[in-house]
């Protein structure tokens, strides 16, 4: 992106945040300003119950993609404008600890997360587990017939009916192509096959959405009938009554660390602290389970306390194996790849 466009895009972007939390402005309080790629839904919530215990903060947010988070951050690096970078896979919070844009912080709750997905020096801490699903139009899909495995999508049935979440802004869909991309390799650095199964995708798809929103509205509206997202998204939408159901993949799915860090230079850290000690606590975390459907990363929970649906989600999906590290390492260069020589390609597959 340009220098112009970049500096238009971060103008269009304050002025998100500054209109995130209403007519808030200028009343006293200390602003905490927050990228997500976590959602209205998700991040209204916790601004709301974080503010009534601290009436003396506004929460203030910003909704965009993890790799969009990643870059704004670090066009900022020189004069950051947030706080607190909250979500996304620790995949990517690897590559803004190169970077240079996060700060080491160990909340409260440290020692109640598995310590596997911590970053170097406490650079991050998972706040959440997010599994990948195959998600369909319950309307339209009954769900004997739905496609019950990653390459049961390639199914000729599914030609021109699956949409996608744009993976290159995407921290999910990177790690559901980092798998596919993984689980193909027959010889370490072997992207041959991974890239032929997201080929012969790409031949089934009908567009690559922008955002999950549109993402939503074009699978109920039957527009396309599958699609590969994230769990908490689809169960949302479906509680919203959106005829969306979803399976996990009987091969194995991809269970991302959902991260929080504290931003490198953040202009009122002592607030920014407080908020990520809040989202780790338990209340905070029984909280987003309850209302958006976050599994949490927190153990030790009253079992008593957690929403049934947390067992379910448990007990069904199978966690498949993957080398986190090279996902870290090698992602960039494997969605440079997809993005130029992938997308767009797959009739040839046909």
């Amino acid at each position: 992106m340009s220098a112009r466009r970049w500096r238009l895009a971060a103008a269009a972007a304050a002025a998100v945040v500054s209109t995130a939390c209403g007519s808030c402005a200028g009343d006293g309080r200390i602003p905490v300003v927050i990228y997500s790629p976590h959602g209205r839904d998700q991040l209204t919530l916790l601004e709301h119950a974080f503010e009534a215990g601290r009436p003396d903060v506004d929460v203030r947010w910003l909704d965009m993609g993890s790799q969009e988070v990643l870059d704004r951050l670090r066009f900022e690096r020189v004069n950051p404008q947030a706080d607190v970078w909250f979500g996304g896979p620790t995949t990517i919070f690897d590559r803004g600890l190169r970077d240079s844009i996060l700060a080491p912080y160990r909340p409260a709750w440290a020692r109640r997360v598995d310590p596997r997905g911590v970053g170097p020096d406490d650079a991050y801490f998972p706040v959440y587990r997010t599994p990948a699903i195959i998600a369909f139009n319950s309307r339209l899909v009954p769900r004997s017939k739905a496609p019950h495995d990653w390459d049961d999508v390639l199914a000729p049935r599914w030609r021109d009916k699956v949409l996608i979440r744009d993976p290159v802004a995407s921290g999910t869909m990177r790690a559901i192509w980092g798998l596919m991309i993984l689980r193909g390799m027959r010889t370490p650095g072997d992207t041959a096959p991974g890239m032929r199964w997201l080929r012969r995708l790409d031949g089934q798809t009908r567009s690559y959405t922008l955002n999950p929103a549109i993402l939503d509205q074009r699978l109920a509206r039957g527009e396309g009938l599958v699609t590969l997202w994230d769990l908490p998204d689809i169960l949302i939408s479906r509680a919203k009554g959106m005829p969306f159901d979803y399976v996990f993949p009987r091969s194995g799915t991809v269970v991302i660390d959902d991260a929080i860090a504290l931003v490198r230079g953040a202009p009122h850290p002592d607030a920014a602290r407080a908020f990520i000690d809040y989202v780790g606590s338990a209340e905070a975390q029984l909280l987003a389970a309850r209302k958006v459907y976050r599994l949490p990363a927190r153990k030790g929970l009253s079992p008593d306390s957690v929403p049934d649906w947390v067992a379910e989600v448990e007990r069904d999906m199978v966690v498949a194996r993957v080398d986190w590290a090279t996902l870290a390492r090698e992602t960039t260069g494997w969605m440079s790849y997809w993005d130029r020589h992938v997308r767009g390609s797959g009739a040839t597959e046909r």
